[in-house]
């Protein structure tokens, strides 16, 4: 996708706790030359952050 980052990596950096943007460029150095991968980079991470939101387990209280 961007500076040898790919979409996995992407998702990997999502399911190691990583939600935005601004973390996921400076774990990666993904869209940090240029900005032409940025908007499917972000899209990639908004769709891992939801697929890791959803196999979270829901805590239940008493």
């Amino acid at each position: 996708m961007c500076n040898a980052v790919t979409d996995g990596d992407i998702r990997r950096a999502a399911a190691d706790g990583v939600h935005h943007f601004a973390e996921l460029q400076a774990r990666t150095g993904c869209s940090d030359c240029c900005g032409c991968c940025e908007q499917e980079a972000r899209a990639t991470l908004d769709k891992a952050v939801q697929q890791v939101m959803l196999t979270m387990p829901v805590a239940v209280v008493a």
